[in-house]
């Protein structure tokens, strides 16, 4: 590509938007695919030959040899399997490029090996893959070639999902039905959809590939298992919104540009607070899209990498002692004709649509707190929320002084009768204009925070798809509206009853809301007064799955049952388990194979300088000194090694589920911290040249 171009000529030149739709297909194919895009209807097998055609030519046009139905297993990555279109060979030698409607609409990938919780035993192999008509079908070009990538969900033979895609569409259609109630409520007879609309926000840090190749527990894990601080780290907050660097600066531009052509709206981006992190942001779109586009952000962002020579870490804690990486999950409702549910209007005391969507959500988020925090649990992330960097393990919402004092109006005296104003801020300096200032401030330490017209989630772990935490929304949500409707649809007196019932929702569940530093030792106190839950480890977390109320509240609208529930509990306790079991393994190796030799290698050199020097008649009680510590250091790092090792050996005899799972969190890490602390004292000591791996000063400044 030339240096310089205009983005809206290349936005979107690899999709098979709607656009090149209408260009190549029938016009009555292309109003059956509406259909089914807008309304559900069933799409049949002669309209989807149409279609498929249709798109096999223009991947042809794009270059593509294969195919592939492009899903999201419980892996946490996508998983696809290729197919070239070549056809039987005619008698002449040549072949036939095909691509039938039943290949586009049903894959069949072997369901065996991807995590199911115990649904499908390994000899159980069949699987279906379906399309996603509403999540656009584009061509990927990468070392492989051109790849026609359709998006898809992924089951069981016997119906039971075994993805992320399946649930979240489950989820929209639940949101939507029920959304469409309140709308109805309120007399709008011509909004006939409402969707979840979704803008994630993806950190991530950049390293120099040759150092990362030096760095098994990069390799393995993805993250430092072992690091000394640097002089310097983030102290001076000179990266946040810095100067981007040239080599990182021409790695963006390549990123955005490959983006830019499947469709993927890339917007935002500028360096993070800690030396190395960066982030990107895009713009919203349905939450099913904005879960592929995610999942395509992250695709990028590591292959583009590799081109550039740096490797691009996505795990939420790579790097002890300075800040981590999470993945603000941006959250409203808006209805096909374009009404934002979530949005106040200047006087929101007096839009009671409004104040019922917030106390809806605010009864949804207070009442489903744990399945919230679950959704946002990894084990990376385990290192990240609570710190003075992300959100605490606490759910809480911030609403803002607006909306606040809306609220405290409707509880104290049981009307809100005025709203606050933003105002003017004055900049003081005559050839600057003066600027209109917000009614609210924000609030970075909020997990749950309203920031205007919509909800920003930033619990996610930067690795995580932003499925699950949507998947939970979407349905927390659906459930108080269906509550809400089921009351106010009955009421005789709507007025009264929908101003009552608001007034109720904000009253009961008014300690959700808290607009403080959620980083205070004082508001886990007063989180704990109120009753709220802190569910520290993910670990903790993934019992909310399975309780009888989210059994309940899933099974109501659709969106799992009872088995897929179980089964995804049983997923993440074997998930956590395998994590922590390949890092405390990678501690072994790397402490075994690395670590201790290179210590060995540096205390005969210090013996033997003394020796030298003693021979010498000159003073080495540094040179002694220097030698003890080391000496001391080196034994706590073996007896360390032992423990760790032994206990790694006794979680593979517990019992897999949560058993292993809990030891792994109560035993095997602490076990992981404790041969950490005497390494990594090790590396202020010994010889840099001898040392064995390159620094986090190495990693974090030399990119």
């Amino acid at each position: 590509m030339s240096e310089y171009f205009n983005v809206a000529d290349i936005f979107g030149e690899d999709v098979f938007t709607d656009k090149v739709m209408q260009e190549r297909l029938p016009k009555k194919v292309y109003k059956a695919l509406k259909k089914t895009i807008e309304e559900g209807k069933e799409l049949d097998l002669a309209t989807a030959d149409v279609i498929a055609a249709a798109m096999k030519d223009w991947a042809i046009e794009k270059g593509a040899t294969h195919y592939t139905h492009w899903f999201q297993p419980l892996t946490g990555v996508t998983a696809e399997k290729h197919d070239s279109f070549i056809t039987s060979p005619n008698p002449d030698g040549s072949v036939l490029m095909e691509f039938s409607g039943k290949e586009l609409i049903k894959g069949e990938p072997d369901a065996s090996s991807f995590p199911s919780g115990g649904l499908r035993a390994t000899f159980e192999a069949r699987g279906y893959t379906a399309w996603d008509c509403t999540s656009p079908a584009f061509v990927r070009h990468d070392a492989a070639g051109a790849t026609l990538c359709i998006p898809t969900a992924f089951c069981s033979y016997t119906g039971e999902a075994l993805d992320q895609k399946t649930p979240l569409l489950r989820s929209m259609e639940a949101i939507n039905q029920q959304a469409l109630r309140v709308l109805r409520l309120f007399g709008n007879t011509t909004s006939k959809k409402v969707t979840p609309s979704v803008g994630p926000e993806q950190e991530y840090f950049l390293v120099d590939a040759e150092k990362f190749l030096k760095r098994k527990d990069l390799i393995f894990t993805g993250r430092t298992l072992f690091g000394a601080m640097p002089p310097k780290g983030q102290e001076l907050d000179d990266h946040y919104f810095g100067t981007i660097r040239q080599r990182i600066a021409s790695y963006m531009k390549d990123v955005n540009e490959n983006l830019w052509k499947l469709g993927v709206t890339a917007k935002t981006q500028h360096n993070e607070v800690a030396p190395a992190q960066h982030e990107l942001a895009t713009i919203y779109s349905e939450a099913n899209v904005a879960v592929d586009h995610n999942q395509i952000v992250m695709q990028t962002l590591k292959r583009v990498a590799c081109e550039h020579g740096l490797k691009c870490l996505l795990h939420e804690k790579p790097f002890a002692g300075v800040n981590g990486s999470g993945k603000h999950d941006n959250w409203s409702l808006a209805t096909d004709d374009g009404i934002n549910l979530l949005e106040p209007g200047k006087t929101p005391h007096e839009n009671v649509q409004f104040l019922l969507v917030l106390a809806c959500i605010l009864k949804a988020v207070d009442k489903h707190a744990d399945l919230l925090r679950e959704s946002a649990a990894d084990p990376g992330n385990d290192h990240r929320l609570g710190a003075n960097e992300a959100p605490p393990a606490i759910i809480s919402v911030f609403l803002g002084e607006q909306l606040q004092d809306v609220v405290s109006q409707l509880i104290s005296t049981g009307m809100a009768t005025h709203s606050l104003k933003g105002g003017v801020l004055e900049t003081g300096v005559k050839t600057l204009p003066d600027l209109t200032k917000d009614a609210t401030d924000r609030n970075r330490t909020s997990p749950f925070a309203f920031t205007g017209n919509k909800f920003e989630f930033r619990m996610v772990g930067s690795r995580d798809s932003v499925a699950s935490p949507n998947i939970v929304l979407n349905t927390i949500v659906a459930e108080a509206f269906c509550e809400a409707c089921d009351i106010l649809e009955k009421a005789e007196d709507f007025d009264t009853a929908v101003h009552d019932l608001i007034k109720q929702y904000v009253g009961e569940h008014q300690r959700i809301i808290f607009n403080g530093n959620g980083y205070s030792d004082e508001w886990v106190a007063e989180a704990e007064r109120r009753g709220l839950p802190n569910i520290k480890s993910m670990v903790d977390a993934i019992p909310a799955l399975v309780t009888e109320k989210s059994i309940a509240l899933f099974g109501k609208f659709g969106v799992f049952t009872k088995a897929e529930l179980e089964s995804r509990a049983e997923v993440k306790y074997e998930n956590y388990a395998k994590a922590i079991n390949i890092e405390a393994r990678t501690m072994i190796d790397v402490a075994s194979k690395q670590i201790i030799p290179a210590v060995i290698k540096y205390t005969k050199t210090l013996a033997d300088t003394i020796n030298a020097v003693t021979a010498a008649g000159a003073e080495t009680s540094v040179q002694v000194e220097l030698l003890n510590e080391t000496s001391a250091l080196l034994s706590d790092t073996k007896v360390a090694l032992a423990k760790l090792s032994d206990v790694t050996e006794t979680a593979a005899t517990k019992a897999e589920g949560e058993e292993q799972a809990r030891y792994f969190h109560d035993v095997v890490t602490v076990a992981m911290a404790e041969l950490r602390d005497p390494v990594d004292k090790l590396e202020m000591i010994v010889d840099k040249e001898m040392w064995p791996m390159p620094s986090y000063g190495d990693l974090l400044f030399e990119v």
